[in-house]
């Protein structure tokens, strides 16, 4: 056998890989690290495990390229929220975006974000560890965003721009849990629009 002949081998041929990695999205939606099995995941794919090992790696780098194409896609509410002109309005549009993005008709209902890792075991431990840091630096970055609402006399002056992140960031992950629960659009809207009403007035 030839070099050449050998680096064909386990060379994922006749599949579209961003196909392939939006279903596993899915799948990892759907199940979480841990629920999701290779045999659900090569399935849903069309591959057989050679070809999703020499595609995107093992499991958990499978599932950090899932989580970076659901943070492209249907969680890219969130970083175009940072673009609204006033805080308030960045508040709302992530609590929108997050009752939208988690009771899509056409997606697993929930957040990967959120439910990806729950009740995982030790071998979900990577999973946990990274989804921990995506939400850290979601909230993070909304604290940020708020700061400068601070010192634009947007928000008022006596306003905690770290307590706003995380109350903000705690409903839309929450929506996030109930929606996964079999909350209704219109339920989870009214959560959203009820967060709202109470926000600081400049």
């Amino acid at each position: 056998m030839t070099g050449q002949d050998k680096a064909h081998i386990g060379r994922p041929r006749g599949f579209d890989a961003d196909e392939a990695l939006h279903r596993a999205m899915l799948v990892f939606w759907e199940r979480g690290y841990e629920g999701a099995s290779l045999a659900d995941l090569t399935g849903a794919m069309g591959i057989t495990k050679t070809s999703m090992y020499a595609a995107f790696g093992n499991k958990e780098q499978l599932f950090r390229k899932a989580l970076a194409l659901y943070s492209e896609g249907p969680a890219s509410y969130g970083p175009r929220a940072w673009a609204e002109p006033t805080a308030e309005k960045v508040a709302a549009a992530i609590l929108n975006g997050a009752v939208r993005a988690t009771t899509d008709p056409d997606c697993p209902p929930g957040c990967l974000g959120v439910q990806g890792s729950l009740a995982a075991g030790e071998l979900g431990n990577p999973a946990r560890e990274l989804l921990i840091e995506w939400r850290n630096a979601a909230r993070q970055a909304l604290e940020k965003r708020f700061q400068r609402a601070i010192e634009e006399h947007d928000l008022p002056p006596n306003a905690d721009a770290a307590r706003l992140a995380r109350y903000v960031m705690t409903v839309a992950f929450g929506i996030a849990v109930e929606a996964a629960s079999g909350a209704t659009r219109a339920e989870l809207q009214e959560v959203a629009d009820t967060a709202m009403r109470d926000w600081p007035p400049v």
